[in-house]
């Protein structure tokens, strides 16, 4: 049953699943991007800690790609899995994009759906991975070139291999959604969602909710923007995707940055943190939707968590959206040759 945000939101703790056909996962994901890829340096220490950390709390949903990092993601999660408990790393589950063509340089020149690649990157990954399987593996954008229906064609026919378990979309639009649906079951589809990235609720959202199938949302801070966390003089280290996004620059910034201080208000009001309210904006949304934090060290992590335990009312629920109404974010959400990509902007 689903949880619309009239609803009085409670606590977190029982799974969620993916949609009609996709597995129970804990209500909060980790996105593990940021600790090899697009954010600058990261700790590989302490992201291996983060991992285990997340593990140990009960989340079992790990969000990767293969491009992150030109593997290092991949090769980062299996060393985590192999040095976590037994238990963990049974219950762990990993959902994986794949497609994205890459120079040596670090640029993106493309994205590749054809069966026979898809059968290719599959192999990589799982061999980079060291599992016999991936839990949900999706194209990270849509290949122009190639239907989407012979590229989820491709996957079911690595689902009935038993080497994925479950077929998952990125970042695609209602009609994409529709013809991908009708060649075989998607478990979930993974797209931005947060308080100011709202496209998803015109036409995508309910389609999917029509559809059976389950909502991985990332980006639910805004890839720290609305975070709290986020300061208008910050330097950004050199390789920093926010240093390209037109969210973060210039008087875009300033106007994002004052809506996070209307949100802090709300924030403080329940004793909580911008992060976690944010965050429990999104779990509020509905039992279909499960949030990616991209958290890189432990103690974002913690926070992250912590929105478990936030309680919305209608009142907070008015008071957020009063605080950051639909459509306030200045600027896009991508730079404009990225946003080119995203079937779900067509």
């Amino acid at each position: 049953m689903t949880t619309h945000a009239s609803t009085p939101h409670r606590p977190h703790h029982s799974p969620r699943t993916l949609g009609s056909t996709g597995p129970a996962v804990f209500p909060l994901g980790l996105g593990c991007m940021g600790m090899s890829a697009l954010y600058g340096e990261a700790d590989r220490s302490e992201s291996l800690a983060t991992i285990h950390a997340a593990l140990d709390a009960g989340v079992t949903l790990l969000d990767t790609g293969d491009f992150y990092g030109m593997g290092h993601n991949e090769l980062l999660i299996n060393e985590a899995l192999r040095t976590a408990p037994a238990e963990a790393r049974e219950r762990a589950l990993t959902s994986v994009k794949f497609g994205a063509l890459r120079t040596v340089e670090g640029g993106f020149t493309g994205y590749d759906g054809r069966p026979e690649a898809v059968k290719n990157f599959l192999a990589y990954s799982l061999q980079r991975l060291g599992r016999d399987h991936i839990d949900i593996y999706r194209i990270a954008r849509v290949d122009p070139d190639v239907p989407i229906e012979e590229t989820v064609g491709a996957i079911a026919e690595a689902v009935q291999a038993g080497h994925v378990r479950h077929i998952g979309l990125s970042e695609v639009g209602a009609a994409t959604l529709r013809r991908a649906a009708a060649v075989a079951p998607i478990a979930d589809l993974q797209i931005e969602y947060s308080l100011i990235s709202r496209g998803i609720e015109q036409e995508i959202l309910p389609t999917a909710r029509e559809l059976g199938i389950g909502i991985t949302a990332y980006g639910v801070l805004s890839r720290g923007l609305i975070s709290g966390h986020f300061s208008r003089d910050r330097l950004l280290a050199p390789g920093d995707f926010r240093g390209m996004s037109p969210r973060f620059q210039g008087e875009n910034l300033g106007r994002n940055l004052d809506l996070v201080d209307a949100l802090r208000k709300v924030a403080e009001d329940k004793g909580v943190s911008v992060a976690q309210i944010a965050i429990a904006w999104v779990l509020s949304r509905g039992e279909d939707i499960v949030p990616l934090v991209g958290a890189r060290r432990r103690d974002r992590l913690a926070e992250a968590l912590g929105a478990l335990e936030v309680t919305l009312d209608a009142a907070d629920l008015s008071a957020i959206e009063d605080a950051v109404p639909a459509g306030a974010a200045a600027g896009e959400r991508y730079p404009r040759a990225q946003m080119a990509h995203l079937d779900s902007e067509h």
